[in-house]
């Protein structure tokens, strides 16, 4: 985009005191939030950008910053409190010069949680995040800091599904989210455009009827994918986790039921990350409702998914999901039944009904993977292997694609170093190719624009 255009853009310098939840924070995390020599000024600046374009249709990470090329925000400790300085920020989030309120308290979430990270998880801070419960105690801490662990009958619902999907796929998805907001559920996605902004958007209209007066309608998002996937306008809880695997363990550990919809191979890389874990051993008693579900039209895509699941995870992997379609009543009254289950489980283990202390999440599937193109070639994929280690590398696969399509340091790999390379069983590549094929034909991988694959399957 050139710069006439991008300088044309209005712009809005602004000062914030932020309210509730951002009251106060110390000259340590400011000078940490304020430091560019460790990257975190920046990151700071690509995730508050992310905020305040909530609602963009773009999916790559670098267009904000095209549009916005001087924006800046500054965090000022006060005596009295936290001040936010922004400049050149896009007008869009303002109104009659004033910031839009939901907007703001998106805004303070991405400096609440960015400032804990700093400081709770840096090197120097002496957790200890090797290890799984170090990590599940990394995921707590920052949930319970966001202030979402609320100790409320189970009433979570997961939704997870693709940020470009087709018109009747997001019109099936406010369906379902109708239902099952008619029957007092809360939503919780990826906190993006498409499958993670409809079932918030039906929510709405049902919560209302039903005249539910705390509706939670959480998003769960990471730096390295904001950027492409900007929050809705619907979510009025945000949190930022440090990397995918946290992100992904936040789902897990906070929803009560998951719900898919049709999706990319980021909604591929949930599935298997969720089937993984729940096919080890350790959770073979765990209630946990999985429904894949989406018009009738999407059939053939859930058909697709299901033999590449049958082929690489085995049968044993069908009794922990159900596939329904076309209906989206159908699909919440499931889910309510799944989530009693779900209740009386927790009250007989005495576990928590807001965070899944009980489901069993191994290391593997906590570590951050960095999808270079020497980890992507050397994942073992190929068959012999025990399930949840075999969806383990598989969810790694998909993870690297991902970031090959809309992480700006994967981006970057692919036009230095060409696309990724990925090697298995012949079978399994095939079906793993055919898939990944099925996506880009049916745009998937890409809002607006041609699709370039970032990935070559080897068989």
């Amino acid at each position: 985009m050139t710069a006439t255009i991008t300088t044309a853009l209005p712009t809005v310098n602004a000062r914030i005191y932020p309210k509730g939840g951002l009251d106060v924070l110390s000259r340590d995390e400011v000078a940490r939030l304020r430091d560019a020599s460790t990257g975190m000024h920046d990151l700071l600046r690509r995730c508050a950008l992310a905020v305040l374009t909530s609602g963009s249709a773009s999916d790559d990470p670098r267009a904000a910053r095209e549009l916005y090329p001087d924006f800046d925000i500054q965090v000022h400790q006060q005596d009295r409190g936290v001040r936010i300085d922004l400049a050149y920020a896009p007008a869009m989030a303002f109104v009659d010069g004033e910031i839009i309120r939901g907007v703001a308290e998106l805004l303070f979430a991405v400096v609440r949680d960015l400032a804990y990270t700093a400081i709770e998880l840096s090197a120097d801070a002496g957790r200890d995040l090797k290890s799984s419960d170090g990590i599940t105690d990394a995921v707590f801490g920052l949930l319970r800091n966001a202030r979402i662990l609320h100790p409320a009958d189970p009433n979570l619902v997961v939704c997870w599904g693709g940020h470009s999907i087709s018109r009747d796929e997001y019109i099936y998805t406010k369906q379902v989210g109708y239902e099952l907001g008619l029957r007092g559920l809360d939503i919780c996605t990826g906190c993006g455009p498409g499958a993670m902004k409809g079932p918030m958007k039906g929510a709405t209209i049902a919560h209302a009827k039903q005249r539910k007066r705390r509706m939670r309608y959480i998003g769960i998002t990471e730096p390295g994918i904001i950027a492409a996937e900007s929050p809705n306008p619907i979510v009025n809880h945000l949190v930022i986790m440090p990397d995918i695997e946290k992100r992904l363990e936040a789902f897990v550990r906070l929803g009560h039921g998951i719900i898919v919809f049709p999706g990319g191979v980021g909604t591929a890389e949930e599935i298997l990350y969720l089937l993984g874990i729940l096919l080890r051993e350790e959770n073979a008693h765990l209630p946990f409702p999985l429904i894949l579900t989406g018009p009738v039209a999407s059939a053939p895509y859930f058909e697709q998914i299901d033999r590449f699941l049958r082929l690489t995870l085995g049968e044993a992997a069908t009794s922990r999901y159900e596939i329904i379609v076309g209906d989206p009543e159908a699909v919440a009254k499931r889910m309510s039944a799944g989530i009693r289950k779900v209740r009386e489980h927790r009250i007989a283990q005495k576990d928590s009904f807001y965070f899944n202390w009980s489901i069993d999440i191994p290391v593997e599937f906590q570590q951050p993977f960095v999808p270079s193109h020497e980890a992507m070639a050397a994942l073992d994929l190929h068959h012999g292997r025990k399930p949840h280690e075999l969806a383990a590398d598989l969810r790694r696969a998909f993870s690297g694609i991902v970031a090959g399509n809309v992480k700006e340091d994967g981006m970057r790999r692919i036009e230095e170093f060409g696309p990724f390379e990925i090697h298995g069983d012949a079978d399994m590549m095939q079906s793993l190719d055919a898939l990944l094929r099925a996506f880009v034909e049916q745009r998937r991988m890409k809002i607006a624009g041609e699709y370039r694959p970032c990935y070559r399957v080897v068989t």
